[in-house]
């Protein structure tokens, strides 16, 4: 009989045990998820730096300078995205960007027009013009289903930006790019807004 009372006197407590155990919060699990996979935050965030160059980001989102072997990356101006004060010129012949014809991107890359209008490069550094005011829900939302600013309901990103080869970034790797781009310097820089075709 006294066996039977223990081992109920057991169960109670670890019940009890389990049921004060803190529950996973949404803002909490792209932090808990690397540290689960044994990474520290400096492993992931180089990670996430080595994810960025494959991926090509630099590519579209960091402005470029002019050198003897053409344009390279401005890394003082590192995924700021399409400078605000960087004036496309008028588009003449617009035969050129009418469908299956020509897509025209600017010199540093950051900005192109096609039969879709003319989007700009996002500025991705932690900065509030870029993804300072974002949380790692937003990044996801944009990247695995291409919502622009993450934002559920909203409009779809436009071309160039490739979020379809993206949206199938492992769990981990996505939350590695993310601990990244949160390690950046922060450029401010407001990208202007995207130009529809109807208005170019």
């Amino acid at each position: 009989m006294k066996n039977v009372f223990l081992f109920a006197g057991l169960l109670l407590i670890g019940a009890y045990v389990i049921s004060c155990k803190p529950e996973a919060t949404e803002a909490s699990t792209a932090g808990d998820a690397v540290a689960s996979s044994g990474m520290t935050k400096e492993d992931s965030i180089k990670r996430g730096e080595y994810l960025s160059l494959i991926m090509g980001c630099n590519d579209c989102h960091t402005p470029k300078v002019m050198t003897d072997k053409g344009p390279a990356p401005d890394m003082n101006r590192l995924l700021s995205g399409h400078p605000a004060d960087e004036a496309l010129p008028a588009i003449t012949d617009k035969k050129m960007i009418g469908p299956g014809q020509w897509v025209l991107f600017t010199l540093g890359q950051t900005s192109a027009t096609g039969p879709w209008g003319t989007s700009f490069s996002a500025n991705l550094t932690p900065d509030d013009t870029g993804l300072g005011a974002w949380t790692f829900q937003n990044f996801e939302e944009a990247i695995r289903h291409g919502k622009f600013k993450g934002i559920d309901g909203g409009r779809m990103i436009m071309p160039p930006m490739p979020w379809q080869n993206y949206a199938a970034i492992n769990d981990e790797d996505l939350q590695n790019l993310w601990a990244y781009l949160r390690s950046i310097k922060p450029v401010k820089n407001v990208v202007p807004a995207y130009i529809p075709p109807s208005q170019g």
